[in-house]
């Protein structure tokens, strides 16, 4: 229904359909694809509806060789960098959110149902229809409704699971999307397509805009009192949000929530046991400050960052161990860029020794604008106590080595 919508918006929407179904040569097991997007009357609306006309033997594939096939198709076709990196979110979002239902690590999932080539149509065909319209510009901004969850019980290849389906939960878990269950006892809300709305990262509001088109789709499923139609709008502000369409982190804002609480009587040695309960849990990161309470009396001040979603977790964790009273949190939003980890090896007296290095950064207008590179302590301290260097010795030897003319810095 995703793609139907937006195939609506697009001018030659048969060239992409034509294209999707070269994927019978991507995935063993598919002896027959055909794709082909009919206009039907319903309610007295024409609306678009996808038909996919698939033969395939396989019942479940592996991790790999959907990636490959994915990013195969992605290199062939002259996906553009910021579509593939979407597309591949998008499939790492289902992969992980099945990695975690079965509580397997990721490369030992086999996936069932979203293994089909059906998934990889959607995924490519969403991915490269948003590239047409120019979703991944910052100059477009994405919103959407509350999103409708259903209801019920559905039959999949583990036996008969609850809806929302245990995948889907998991992925709006880890989003900002607003839902709410039914309006019918059905599945409405599938895994893939939300795992492709929520890698777009709408805002979850209402804005006044001038409509230029809008696509309509309608599923293959008829519900009584229920019109099974998804419309995307496509428009123009004549006042734009200056903070989302200039400035390029504003993309990188998320919620995090904050918990504190004061604490005078307990021992040091408390404390220390608090922070190795902590390294259990799921939180971002943890602070303790030494104070005075309104009594004159010493007090320790802890301040615990972590995801709104687990909040109430480490509350519980935090009262029963340091037994306080009383816990603040509040929910703010904030700005985490983006890091990744590369490795380099520094050459010291004839001898190469691997350091790995943390760099920071976020994307605007395409590129890469590098915040901040730092080479990993405990691999530097290894080094030190090999070869007697400071780590201040170290660090300019790094420095001196990594190719930062091929590093664009923020200035």
């Amino acid at each position: 229904m995703f793609l139907a919508a937006l195939l609506e918006l697009l001018p030659n929407s048969q060239k992409l359909l034509d294209s999707l179904c070269d994927l019978k040569g991507y995935l063993k097991g598919v002896s027959k694809l055909k794709i082909k997007m009919d206009k039907v009357k319903k309610n007295d609306i024409w609306v678009s509806q996808l038909h996919i006309d698939l033969t395939e033997k396989k019942t479940h594939r592996s991790i790999k060789a959907l990636k490959d096939a994915l990013n195969q198709f992605l290199k062939d076709k002259d996906f553009k960098s910021e579509t593939s990196r979407y597309a591949n979110d998008v499939l790492d979002t289902l992969i992980t959110a099945e990695a975690e239902v079965h509580r397997k690590l990721k490369e030992k999932i086999h996936l069932h149902e979203l293994s089909s080539v059906d998934t990889l149509i959607d995924i490519l065909g969403v991915s490269k229809s948003l590239e047409l319209l120019g979703a991944f510009s910052e100059e477009l901004k994405i919103y959407c409704s509350i999103l409708p969850l259903g209801g019920g019980t559905i039959k999949a290849a583990h036996g008969v699971i609850p809806v929302p389906a245990p995948a889907t939960v998991k992925i709006i878990e880890t989003s900002k999307l607003l839902t709410q269950l039914g309006p019918v006892q059905e599945e409405i809300s599938t895994p893939t397509g939300v795992a492709l709305l929520t890698n777009l990262n709408p805002a979850v509001k209402r804005i006044a805009f001038n409509i230029l088109n809008t696509g309509h789709s309608i599923g293959q499923k008829t519900f009584p009192n229920f019109l099974n139609m998804l419309r995307i709008f496509h428009g123009r502000s004549d006042q734009p949000n200056l903070e989302t369409t200039i400035n390029p982190l504003a993309k990188y804002r998320e919620q995090v929530s904050i918990i504190e609480t004061n604490i005078d009587d307990i021992s040091g040695e408390c404390i220390g046991d608090f922070f190795d309960v902590m390294k259990e849990e799921d939180i971002l990161d943890i602070e303790v400050r030494q104070a005075i309470t309104k009594k004159n009396r010493p007090c320790y001040s802890i301040t615990v960052l972590c995801k709104p979603e687990v909040k109430f977790n480490i509350i519980r964790r935090i009262i029963s161990t340091l037994g306080t009273l009383g816990v603040r949190y509040h929910t703010i939003d904030r700005i985490c860029i983006e890091r990744e980890i590369e490795s380099i090896n520094l050459e010291i007296n004839g001898i190469f020794y691997p350091v790995r290095y943390k760099s920071s950064y976020f994307r605007h207008n395409n590129q890469k604008e590098i915040v901040n590179i730092k080479p990993e302590y405990e691999d530097l301290r290894k080094i030190r106590q090999k070869t007697k260097y400071s780590i201040h010795k170290l660090h300019q030897i790094f420095f001196k080595t990594i190719d930062l003319d091929k590093k664009k810095f923020l200035l």
